[in-house]
């Protein structure tokens, strides 16, 4: 594999009461607890036009993931064969990025109130995207 390196560097933080992987659904939709995303200062000008009612894609950095897992059982179901993990939304994988589409519920200065976030608590946050409608309705 290439020995290339890339910095990410987080813009804020997950503040959930989820704090063990074994808390965590899935999903954002099996049942995870409204969250807040607390943005650094130093880029509060980036959630200019970010506004409740909105649905986003939040981008992390799973912290907690193992990085050397490359085969999975999907759901974590022993009666399920072995998967590779880019088939699958395994937070254990060699670049653990997290992907979520979460809703916005409120925005209060540098911190924005979600609901579907199934990252534990303290999961640094690298970005936040608009979700986008299929081609003909951009």
């Amino acid at each position: 594999m290439s020995e290339d390196v890339y910095v990410v560097r987080p813009v804020g933080r997950v503040r959930s009461p989820l704090l063990e992987r074994a808390d965590a659904p899935k999903q954002g939709d099996e049942g995870a607890p409204d969250a807040w995303l607390e943005f650094d200062p130093g880029v509060r000008d980036g959630l200019r036009g970010v506004r409740a009612g909105a649905e986003v894609l939040v981008f992390t950095w799973l912290d907690r993931a193992h990085r050397d897992v490359l085969l999975v059982r999907p759901r974590g179901d022993a009666t399920r064969a072995e998967t590779g993990v880019f088939s699958t939304r395994s937070p254990d994988r060699p670049n653990p990025i997290g992907l979520h589409r979460v809703e916005i519920l409120t925005v209060d200065g540098d911190r924005v109130q979600v609901r579907g976030l199934e990252a534990l608590d303290g999961t640094p946050v690298v970005d936040v995207k608009p979700l986008l409608g299929p081609v003909g309705e951009r």
